[in-house]
């Protein structure tokens, strides 16, 4: 079979064995899986929170199976990572810290005409059953959309809150959208490409700004009678998106620190003001269970119209085409199918 492997930093199309199964094991036929800014992270060798296997937003059939309550046809969604629910990080409520969350993984990952899902997730609730109105293209955003549901309940958006999303591309245009279905009053963005702030509007941002033409924080305190957003979420790794961010939230405000920032981020910020101002930093890294359910919930009750944010589709060989255009920045979400 075909499969993108990371090799020596650069994303290789090799034919490798179809994965044998152990008991437990499903394997999954791949018919759509994103492309996420971490894949091309861990290409750019940039990305620093787990192991650099590729394509985490994967939707498929089953093919084959070890387990009876899953059936060779079966449309389903295959979360990469799960925790053990059992320790003791997971027990005080910090499943995605627990030490066996990322040591779990699809084989050979998500960009593969087959893929096996290890016994651990799916005993675990790892695998997802598609309902017929949820497409491929759409499971395939189930784990994006899981992590910016985790998120922005750690961070806590309030009915009627200003928010500011800093970085819109398809993570924080999602956290745009899923701001909206949480009951936030405004939601702004900021980004330096205009083609993504035009792209923020479409999916309901009211205001959207370029740090490059105007002072994003001193717009929104012009919207917000000069107290600054309720909520500024970073998605964004740029230590330029974090400033902008803590810049332009209000005295007793939330800052939710998404993006993964780039190795060796440093600020050159001022940490009394945090402590003056009573600005509370709120971190979420990745999803569980829990939130891929609610993931799978929003997008088939059409909460959400997640295929607005496809720009291009590529085929498993044009892997590599889809990578090149995702870091000129010309596509919002990019979907490998095969």
């Amino acid at each position: 079979m075909k499969a993108i492997i990371l090799e020596n930093g650069r994303p290789v199309l090799k034919e490798v064995p179809i994965p044998k199964l152990n008991p437990g094991d499903v394997l999954v036929k791949m018919k759509a899986c994103g492309l996420c800014g971490t894949d091309v992270e861990k290409i750019c060798g940039q990305y620093t929170a787990s192991q650099p296997i590729l394509g985490h937003e994967p939707a498929g059939i089953i093919a084959e199976s070890t387990v009876d309550w899953l059936k060779e046809g079966d449309r389903v969604f295959a979360h990469h990572h799960v925790p053990d629910y059992e320790c003791y990080y997971c027990k005080k409520g910090s499943p995605t810290m627990c030490p066996y969350y990322r040591k779990t993984n699809l084989d050979p990952g998500g960009f593969a005409e087959y893929f096996r899902v290890p016994a651990w997730n799916v005993s675990r609730g790892g695998i997802l059953k598609l309902p017929d109105n949820v497409s491929f293209e759409e499971g395939s955003f189930i784990e994006p959309l899981a992590t910016v549901i985790r998120a922005q309940r750690r961070v806590f958006i309030d009915k009627d809150d200003y928010v500011l999303v800093v970085g819109a591309g398809p993570m924080g245009l999602l956290h745009v959208m899923m701001a909206k279905v949480n009951g936030a009053g405004k939601v702004y963005v900021s980004d330096i490409s205009d083609f993504r702030n035009e792209y923020a509007r479409k999916v309901g941002a009211d205001e959207a700004f370029n740090p490059k033409v105007v002072k994003v924080e001193d717009e929104v305190k012009k919207l917000t009678d000069g107290r600054g957003v309720d909520v500024a979420i970073i998605a964004s790794g740029a230590p330029s998106a974090i400033l902008t961010a803590l810049y332009s939230v209000r005295k007793g405000g939330r800052v939710l620190l998404f993006g993964v920032p780039y190795k060796g981020t440093i600020l050159n910020y001022d940490i009394s003001n945090l402590l003056n101002n009573e600005i509370s930093i709120i971190s979420s890294n990745a999803a569980v269970e829990e939130d891929t359910r609610e993931a799978l919930k929003v997008i088939s009750e059409k909460k959400i119209d997640v295929m607005k944010l496809v720009t291009h589709k590529f085929r498993l060989e044009e892997f590599n085409e889809a990578v090149r255009i995702a870091k000129e920045g010309k596509t919002i979400k990019a979907i490998i199918y095969d």
